[in-house]
């Protein structure tokens, strides 16, 4: 067991900007969720989420892919597995 690894997962888990949109990701499910979408489910600006997301990405949590049809829209997914177990076993739901 990586403790390090641990304190810093449930030091990026114990923001509320970032819960609620690592939240709002899994409810919605893959790759649906824009940067305004994702703004508007936590109640903060877009920039706010940015900067958020920025943090999530870096850490590997979140992946990024341009709309296949618009890319000028990004979308955002769940990208650890970990982070989705742990959304489950505090009760969040798909969509």
């Amino acid at each position: 067991m990586d403790l390090a690894d641990w304190a810093e997962r449930f030091e990026l888990l114990g923001d509320p900007t970032r819960l609620g949109l690592l939240a709002h990701m899994h409810h919605v499910g893959p790759g649906v969720a824009t940067v305004s979408d994702l703004a508007e489910a936590a109640g903060i600006t877009r920039n706010a989420a940015s900067q958020a997301l920025r943090i999530l990405r870096d850490k590997g949590w979140v992946r990024s892919a341009r709309d296949a049809d618009d890319g000028r829209v990004v979308r955002y997914s769940l990208a650890d597995d970990t982070v989705h177990r742990i959304l489950h076993l505090m009760g969040a739901r798909h969509h």
